[in-house]
């Protein structure tokens, strides 16, 4: 196997055939931002979070899908990158409905964590305040549109994982909105399972667990790696035995 080396913030990174700058990063234990990645499912670039500055690129790059090379020098933390972060989480506050003192997540969010991270105690944005529906359809749980913040994790987790590809994104710009089946009530689509792994993998309070109340949200990452660990190995998979006329 041939390794990579790579610089990443003046350190020294090695990286394997294919592996991302997020994951070769994350191997180095240089902490990169980001909202829309998860291990276990396909990365998307989505949050624009994980942008990174590499030399000889004339524009920031998505280190969740840009693979490493030999050679490369990275910057993951510059005064650009900074601000350019924090104005993307003041975005997604100003354009949802997330109020952190009565949502299930608080103090379990990934959006929260990143405000926090990025400094943000006030967003000088205009807010939004779109009016958004609550899905209470489904008798286990339930979907905030208000907390959403089109990460796409529900979308990528119920396809790749359960298989079940309930759900879907509807329009584009700021009437772009999660959708399950043909843009059926959640009780009402077929597809749906009610494995959970959508909420497990939600980083805000966006789907949530019916009757949870404010700062209840738990999540159970472990087993969305487990699933995609050993989807990827094969292990559930077995030989059909052949016949002897084969």
């Amino acid at each position: 196997m041939v390794v990579k080396t790579l610089t990443i913030n003046d350190q020294l990174v090695s990286a394997r055939p294919e592996q991302t700058l997020l994951e070769a990063a994350k191997d180095a234990c240089i902490h990169i931002p980001t909202l829309c990645s998860m291990a276990g499912i396909s990365p998307i670039g989505a949050c624009r979070l994980c942008l990174v500055e590499v030399a000889g690129s004339a524009k920031l790059l998505p280190a969740c899908v840009t693979t490493a090379e030999e050679g490369m020098v990275v910057q993951t933390h510059t005064e650009r990158l900074q601000r350019d972060r924090r104005l993307i989480v003041e975005l997604l506050l100003a354009e949802g409905n997330h109020v952190c003192s009565i949502c299930v997540a608080n103090g379990n969010c990934e959006l929260q964590d990143l405000a926090v991270e990025m400094g943000v105690d006030h967003v000088e944005l205009p807010y939004q305040f779109p009016h958004r529906q609550v899905d209470i359809s489904h008798p286990r749980f339930g979907l905030d549109h208000n907390r959403c913040v089109l990460c796409t994790r529900c979308i990528r987790v119920c396809d790749e994982l359960e298989g079940a590809h309930t759900w879907d994104m509807a329009n584009r710009g700021r009437d772009a909105h999660i959708i399950s089946d043909l843009n059926q009530p959640w009780g009402q689509a077929s597809s749906c399972t009610s494995c959970g792994k959508c909420v497990n993998a939600c980083p805000t309070g966006a789907l949530f667990h019916k009757g949870a109340t404010v700062g209840e949200r738990q999540r159970d990452r472990d087993q969305l790696r487990f699933i995609a660990t050993a989807q990827r190995q094969r292990q559930w998979l077995r030989e059909v035995p052949k016949s002897p006329s084969q």
